[in-house]
């Protein structure tokens, strides 16, 4: 079985404050995060190893979003997202 037969996705924005190097103005960027939540229960065709990851499997979330655009009009430059974690425990 595969990781993505233990749990559920769904793709959620989250606020972040990020600040541009370029205007250095101070923002708050939607970010997009693939959210993966663990099933209430394997399917059916599961062994026992996969019985195992599955019990040590947790929900966490992955970033989407590697740049962003400035949000001041007259900047609109990119901004790369490296000051927030790409990967989050829940």
């Amino acid at each position: 079985m595969e990781e993505r037969d233990f749990f559920t996705e769904k793709e959620e924005l989250r606020p972040a404050t990020l600040h541009c190097p370029s205007c250095r103005e101070q923002a708050s960027y939607d970010l997009r995060w693939i959210v993966r939540r663990k099933k209430a229960s394997l399917p059916p065709r599961a062994t026992e190893q996969d019985r195992q990851k599955f019990a040590r499997a947790q929900p966490y979330m992955v970033r989407k979003d590697d740049l962003v655009s400035c949000k001041n009009i007259r900047c609109r430059k990119r901004i790369e997202v490296s000051g927030v974690q790409s990967v989050v425990f829940l």
